[in-house]
């Protein structure tokens, strides 16, 4: 329904950006990153690895998604009036510039420097010397040969399947001493081998050279019996967006292994070869693979820049580096303590990763050990590879406790590492469910049913970030312990929720998605601009990842223009315009991207000096609020709302990482000439020092600034 004040009508596309062009911005704001000088060298290119991975995600599923719909010829308008046609064609034109610069970045500003700094990248076989080469021919003799299977395509071969996002060298053949027509043959670069090779060098400094150059200095050797007349690595992207249809499915695991298999075999959405290839091959390519102009990419450079995370790794450059940040031990949480006697003395707030994610391992190891306990029940989005809370549970349920475990199969891209670990816990003894029928179960939350003396009490952990150990040192999340009455009584409803479809009547303190939580932030903003329109304070403070529902985003202009001061921390996808005068002028805007990917969810609504203080696995966003189980939860301890309300205004302060969405939809960083820098990150892993050094008795004195580890996906 269209929200309208005056002769305002906040639901105008007029007044929306198109989300996938706002993910465009985004990326481009990772990667001004890896442009900018100040930050050391190995840590840029570890950014623009990031913006390529995020790259090859968004055509993966975005872009196939977008494809869909325009050979199914759907033609309804997205929030910004835009069809999926119009989409297509726009983000054509943003993404080759983005690829352009990501590529001039590379040649331009990072391998200079690395030359520089004693790191030769050899761009082609062509510059090695006789030494090197030589080297780089027995090298490919003894490791690569074995283990490569080149492909011919003749009347008795078809066209090779090409795997998704593999690289892959093509060439031109002809038998020797014949005239007969070219024929094409394809090898693929094994992923199981090392990308970069080092070669030997003498004194100082290293070199390197990626693996395809070699194989295509080599070549001739795979196709002994022909000539090679050219050759040039390519990569392509498929459709990795499954469509499983889950009412129809009679083992939901089963169908989704299934489906998992195809992405193999999905229509090609981009090509990628590098520039100057041969119009002969790629004429054969185009055709083979079925795959318009305007989505071949010809790449001035090494093709999938994924590969500068691996060139990252590298020893004997600990200078072009930030030194690691070790997350802090959480002051309430002492080691050697019994987890569930302090969560008894009050709520804990746990702050990842300048915190250490151990509290909440424990608390399942603890569970799983403790003969008090009678049940774990805990959902699980994404887990790391090899996951103690995984071990943890299925110690439990070898221990005799009774273990619920909700397993979301379809957690993208997490489809078959989650299959793995549903098999092993059902194995254990694990009751296991995968997820509810054409829902998501996003929410992060965890019940411990402890027996004591005053009778049974229950321990929950809620957290805006997964149960992933590796991810809780990159990630920024929020977590909380408690064993309050309301909370547990709400756990309960909601594993009841999950594996008996048994909705309660009433909730004490939790909010879900997708029935429920929607209605409560548009109940919140409303109440905001009522206060305002009364002439009362009002303010709210919100943070996310990414900001796209219609409705929410009308509700906060309707506040804006009642007079309600609107400040929003969006780390990625914002649909709301700022500036626009009679909607959004009380609403400012700003994304941080530092070395520690943004990922907290925290909601901050104020009136009257009265301030409500909630954090949430869910981000404004259809899905999360429509299509996706979620939960939003309030924190009330005074003093634990004080430390949500420092992390919200620090990252409001912050004028180096932040950069603010300007009423042209363009984001910029602010003016710092004749401030104070100020950056949020840095300040909050001094904070978590200084704490734990005073929890532990040591003095608090000025501590080293800390540059964390960079990681920040999509």
């Amino acid at each position: 329904m269209m929200i309208i004040m005056g002769e305002i009508h906040f639901q105008n596309p007029k007044y929306y950006t198109n989300r996938e062009l706002s993910w465009i911005l985004f990326n481009h704001r990772v990667l001004n990153e890896a442009r900018d000088k100040s930050i050391p060298l190995f840590e840029r290119l570890k950014f623009l690895s990031i913006t390529a991975s995020n790259l090859d995600e968004f055509f993966m599923i975005r872009v196939a998604s977008l494809r869909d719909m325009v050979n199914e010829k759907y033609q309804k308008q997205d929030i910004s009036g835009l069809t999926p046609a119009e989409q297509l064609e726009r983000l054509n034109k943003v993404i080759h510039e983005m690829v352009e610069l990501q590529y001039s970045t590379y040649n331009r500003c990072l391998v200079p420097q690395l030359h520089q700094n004693g790191l030769r990248m050899i761009a082609r076989h062509e510059d090695l010397t006789e030494e090197e080469a030589d080297f780089v021919d027995k090298y490919f003799e003894e490791n690569v040969y074995p283990v490569l299977t080149p492909m011919a395509l003749d009347s008795s071969r078809p066209f090779p399947l090409i795997r998704n996002k593999t690289l892959n060298i093509a060439a031109l053949v002809r038998k020797k001493n014949s005239k007969e027509e070219l024929e094409f043959a394809t090898v693929q670069v094994p992923g199981v081998l090392s990308r970069i090779v080092q070669l030997p060098t003498e004194g100082r400094g290293q070199k390197v050279i990626l693996l395809e150059e070699i194989i295509e200095r080599n070549m001739q050797k795979l196709f002994l019996s022909n000539d090679i007349v050219c050759s040039y690595p390519f990569r392509i992207m498929r459709n990795a967006d499954l469509t499983i249809a889950e009412d129809e499915a009679a083992d939901l695991l089963k169908e989704i292994e299934k489906q998992v298999k195809k992405r193999q075999r999905g229509e090609a959405i981009r090509l990628e070869v590098e520039a100057g290839c041969d119009k002969r091959l790629l004429k054969i390519l185009k055709e083979e693979l079925r795959i318009e102009e305007e989505n071949i990419y010809a790449i001035d450079g090494p093709l999938d820049l994924t590969v500068l995370m691996k060139l990252y790794g590298l020893e004997g450059f600990p200078h072009l580096k930030a030194p690691k940040f070790t997350p802090q031990q959480v002051p309430e949480l002492p080691p050697g303590c019994v987890i569930f006697d302090e969560i008894k003395k009050g709520d804990i707030l746990l702050h990842h990763p300048y915190q250490t994610f151990e509290p909440v391992v424990d608390f399942i190891r603890q569970a799983a050990k403790d003969p008090e306990v009678l049940a774990i029940k805990q959902t699980l989005y994404r887990v790391s590879g090899n996951s103690p809370i995984i071990a943890a549970l299925a110690q439990a349920a070898d221990n005799g406790k009774q273990v619920t475990v909700l397993v979301e199969l379809k957690a993208r891209f997490d489809e078959e590492n989650n299959i793995v670990w549903a098999k092993m816990l059902e194995k254990a003894g694990c009751h296991v469910i995968y997820g509810l029928l054409g829902l998501k179960t996003h929410s992060k939350i965890t019940l411990v049913v402890r027996r004591e003396e005053d009778g049974i009490r229950r321990y929950v952990h809620l957290g805006t970030g997964n149960y992933n150990d590796a991810t809780a040192k990159l990630y920024t999340d929020i977590g909380l312990l408690t064993c309050s009455e309301a909370i547990g009584e709400d756990a309960t409803a909601v594993f009841n929720m999950l594996s008996g479809y048994s909705e309660p009547l009433v909730w004490n303190k939790l909010t879900l998605a997708p029935l429920w939580l929607k209605d409560k932030f548009l109940y919140l903003i409303e109440r905001e601009k009522k206060y305002a329109q009364s002439g009362r304070p009002a303010r709210i403070i919100a943070k996310m990842n990414s900001l796209c529902d219609k409705d929410v985003i009308a509700a906060l202009y309707e506040a804006s223009a009642a007079g309600v001061r609107i400040d929003l921390i969006v780390r990625g996808i914002c649909c709301l315009k700022t500036g626009l005068k009679g909607v959004s002028e009380n609403i400012t805007v700003r994304s941080i991207v530092g070395n520690f990917l943004e990922h907290s969810r925290i909601f901050y609504f104020e009136n009257d000096e009265h301030y409500e203080i909630y954090c949430s696995s869910a981000d404004w966003m259809p899905r999360n609020l429509e299509r996706r189980v979620e939960i939003l939860f309030p924190v009330d301890r005074p003093e634990l709302k004080e430390k949500l309300l420092h992390i919200l205004q620090c990252q409001l302060r912050d004028n180096v990482k932040a950069s603010v969405l300007q009423s042209d939809g363009t984001y910029e960083k602010e003016d710092r000439r004749g401030k104070h820098t100020f950056q949020s990150q840095e300040v909050f892993c001094k904070e978590a020092i200084a704490e734990a050094k005073a929890a532990a008795g040591e003095e608090a004195a000025q501590t080293r600034v800390f540059i964390p580890e960079t990681h920040h996906e999509q």
